[in-house]
């Protein structure tokens, strides 16, 4: 179908709905994007960029504006977290040279994908409140605090608690993984352009460099019974945090030392959305991002599946005879890739975790595969990597 003309109003303005806003814009749609926030602002820390997302930067040609931002990865590095001795190096830094992998402060990508979408004709309109979204006529209806407003294609890049997903599923009960998460950023200490995981028993810590080397960004999540709420915004008191890594390496303890202000989010699994899209007589809706798929956060990919989703959904309408067709290809094509990225990210958070004897088992397991085939560890991602949706794959 021709999207030359066709009303868009996209809910949210992070990167899933910044970058679908632009894809569609590029192809003639007049889009409109929704953000209740009063202003696109510095929140949230850092974010892994891999190839899979990478790939779909540079097909919207923003590609150079990203590496202007981002810092290219050399690797990721698996560290037992209590002596912090490498278990096993991921070496990223070899991927063929057209796959780059990448460290970006949140803040850098979102403003690289509103410059991108303001550039290609997208109205975005900021301090703009969702209250409602029905379905249950000709073409979907926004319900906003200055109104109601009818959409020609709705699509809802709006998060975690989506009232569009809630409109084509139903109400959804997500469950307390028994996991909370600190996100903090320090000084940057000059160390390598690498990722490093520092694996303990019930707990671990992702930390990496943004911004040239000049910050440190720091994830730490610790296994808990005590439920947290599912948000962005609760802060914690650092000594918690340090409390809980305590045992670990002088190294993860000298990083924690310098945490000021820490945020503290719980760990909610959610199901991967049943139904994605909808066609109704005269429109028609889809969700994308978090609200289909929401992850955890142990295989870096929330970012890049959101990349992913945007290019799909803009490219399955545009190559398709009807809104009907282009919007079930989508669907037909993200649900099980992103199915399977959820739970590989669950087996990941296991892996990270483990505990008595099968942890130094696990270690010794994968510091003997890094060393005898090291290119075998590397071709284990190949599948998400390698992955080009602006190629059809």
């Amino acid at each position: 179908m021709s999207l030359i003309g066709q009303r868009v109003t996209v809910l949210g303005a992070g990167v899933a709905g910044l970058a679908v806003a632009r894809a569609l814009a590029l192809r003639g749609a007049q889009v409109v994007v929704v953000e209740q926030a009063a202003a696109v602002a510095e929140v949230g820390a850092g974010l892994q960029i891999s190839p899979n997302g990478a790939v779909v930067l540079d097909a919207l040609g923003l590609g150079h504006a990203l590496r202007a931002v981002a810092l290219r990865a050399q690797a990721v590095d698996l560290r037992d977290g209590i002596s912090g001795d490498l278990v096993s190096r991921l070496e990223v830094g070899q991927l063929a040279p057209d796959q780059d992998y990448h460290f970006v402060h949140r803040a850098d990508l979102i403003e690289v994908l509103r410059q991108g979408a303001v550039e290609a004709g997208v109205d975005l309109r900021l301090g703009a409140r969702v209250l409602s979204v029905s379905l249950d006529g000709a073409v979907p209806v926004v319900g906003l605090d200055s109104g109601a407003q009818e959409a020609g294609l709705l699509i809802g890049a709006d998060g975690l608690h989506s009232l569009c997903r809630a409109a084509l599923n139903g109400a959804e009960v997500p469950f307390f993984t028994h996991q909370v998460a600190w996100r903090a950023l320090i000084a940057g200490d000059g160390g390598p352009d690498v990722a490093e995981v520092h694996m303990g028993a019930g707990r671990h810590l992702v930390s990496y460099p943004l911004r040239g080397g000049a910050l440190r960004n720091i994830v730490a999540v610790e296994e808990r019974q005590a439920w947290v709420e599912e948000s962005w915004s609760l802060r914690d008191d650092p000594m918690d945090l340090r409390v809980a890594f305590e045992s670990f390496s002088p190294r993860v303890r000298g990083w924690l030392d310098q945490v000021q202000d820490v945020g503290l989010w719980g760990l909610f699994r959610h199901e991967v959305a049943l139904v994605w899209q909808r066609a109704l007589p005269h429109g028609g809706v889809a969700i994308m991002g978090d609200a289909a798929h929401p992850t955890l956060p142990f295989l870096a990919q929330g970012a890049c599946m959101a990349l992913e989703d945007a290019w799909v959904l803009a490219a399955s309408l545009a190559g398709s005879d009807s809104m009907v067709a282009g919007l079930a290809a989508y669907e037909a094509a993200r649900k099980p890739r992103c199915a399977r990225v959820v739970a590989a990210a669950n087996a990941n958070a296991r892996l990270y975790h483990l505990g008595g004897v099968a942890r130094p088992l696990a270690h010794l397991a994968l510091n003997l595969g890094g060393k005898l085939a090291p290119n075998a560890v590397l071709g284990r991602f190949d599948w998400l990597y390698g992955h080009d949706v602006t190629k059809g794959a």
